[in-house]
């Protein structure tokens, strides 16, 4: 079907499953022909957008699976733990499956929906958009080129950003590991796949440590109330989500993210109303999270390569920061420039690899998202699956890590990592053993 335009069903019409499909339109080279989504005015918004014949239009997406197929591919967008199903169903059907990160919220589930991919001989691509960015290629072309010589660590930072971690993962759908899964999984999937993409291989071994160390209700301030809307102290408090929430008001991208979780109203009036009745007005320190806000990952890479990652919730919401530290030279980026030093000749190079977007969400994560959908349907169209950066085992194995990651965290202990193949084979040990 090279050259034509990619059919697409929607699994999940919320902020990640609209933006990708809104791309696929505006592009041309997708077109939206049957969505599921829980939610009715989301569903009828989304559905009025992309001129979905009502037949099409569904509830749940089982139901939409029980249909003869009604698109070449699937782009699966819902909470964390509801990807598997919709995900091996419809690439059962014979969907390519769009997959937003993280697969899955339990390994068994990651490894299911490789071999329902694999079973279905479909493409699978999971949103690992940091792969798609002009900083990641500029980076990756100088570490392949030889100019570092033999990479031996790497130092990465995920700065979060404090009120985004309050948004997310304190008052939002990702503040619980029970309702969605553990933050570096959540979260941090990206850039584990991204080092592992950097590094050319999976790490033997990891170690971590982290915590919930602010976002508890004894690190209130003293006469805080349960609702910012109520507080004393609300002016004072740098989590404030008045102040977050209606300093969106006449910005496009921020009443797109982070106020399109909040409410669909643009109105001072309206998003009052939502801090009153809804989730996003609590006290971050009177919330129900158990998620971490600061964690510490150590890979050991064999051979005595070694990388270390930091996420922190205690930041401005920015690119990523990484320095890489080379036997022929040293690289100190910013997501937006890479400052590389050559150790012959002892000169800075300054490369410039910025993209007209920014980092966040609201603006495509550096345009990242549109290149991860340009790739995606371009795959499906041509039949060609290197148009997509990581393969379905790939992205699997950066799963891998995060779980080994979170054993060591728990545990006090240094873990090893599976191998895919073993992850793959032991599952499919314990289906032959269930009949």
């Amino acid at each position: 079907m090279a050259g034509e335009e990619v059919t697409l069903a929607v699994i999940g019409a919320g902020l990640r499953g609209g933006a990708y499909a809104r791309h696929a339109a505006a592009t041309g080279q997708g077109r939206v022909t049957a969505v599921a989504e829980a939610d009715p005015g989301r569903r009828e918004r989304f559905a009025a957008e992309h001129d979905i014949a009502p037949e099409n239009v569904f509830a749940d997406w089982r139901a939409l699976a029980g249909r003869p197929r009604l698109a070449d591919a699937a782009i699966v967008a819902t909470q964390d733990g509801d990807h598997a199903g919709p995900a091996t169903a419809l690439a059962a059907r014979g969907y390519h499956v769009l997959l937003e990160k993280p697969m899955a919220t339990t390994e068994a589930d990651c490894v299911r929906i490789v071999e329902a991919t694999e079973a279905a001989d479909v493409i699978l691509a999971v949103c690992h958009v940091l792969r798609y960015t002009t900083y990641t290629h500029a980076l990756k072309e100088l570490i392949d080129s030889g100019r570092l010589g033999d990479v031996v660590s790497i130092q990465h930072l995920e700065p979060v950003g404090w009120w985004h971690h309050a948004h997310s993962f304190v008052r939002g759908n990702w503040r619980r590991e029970d309702e969605s899964s553990p933050m570096l999984l959540a979260k941090s999937s990206h850039d584990v796949d991204w080092l592992i993409h950097l590094m050319g291989q999976v790490p033997e071994r990891v170690s971590s440590f982290g915590g919930l160390v602010h976002f508890r209700p004894e690190n209130a301030p003293e006469g805080a109330a349960e609702n910012c809307l109520d507080c004393p102290v609300e002016k004072q408090c740098p989590y404030s989500a008045k102040r977050l929430y209606l300093s969106c008001l006449g910005d496009p991208d921020k009443e797109y993210w982070p106020l399109g979780a909040v409410t669909s109203e643009r109105t001072e009036a309206g998003v009052l109303a939502a801090l009153r009745d809804g989730p996003y007005g609590r006290c971050v320190y009177a919330s129900d999270n158990d998620v971490v806000d600061n964690q510490v990952v150590d890979f050991d890479f064999g051979g005595g390569r070694t990388a270390s990652f930091t996420m922190s919730a205690f930041t401005p919401l920015d690119f990523r920061k990484t320095r890489i530290f080379g036997t022929r030279g040293y690289v100190e980026g910013d997501g937006v420039r890479l400052h590389v030093h050559d150790f012959v000749t002892g000169v800075w190079e300054v490369i410039d690899a910025a993209d007209s977007d920014g980092a966040s969400a609201a603006t495509g994560h550096g345009g990242a998202d549109g290149r991860l959908v340009d790739a995606f349907l371009a795959a499906v169209a041509s039949g060609d699956r290197s148009r997509v950066v990581s393969d379905p085992r790939e992205s699997l194995a950066a799963h891998l890590v995060v779980w080994a990651a979170e054993r060591a965290r728990l545990t006090g202990t240094v873990q090893a990592v599976p191998a895919v193949t073993a992850a793959l084979e032991a599952r499919q040990g314990a289906v032959h053993r269930e009949f």
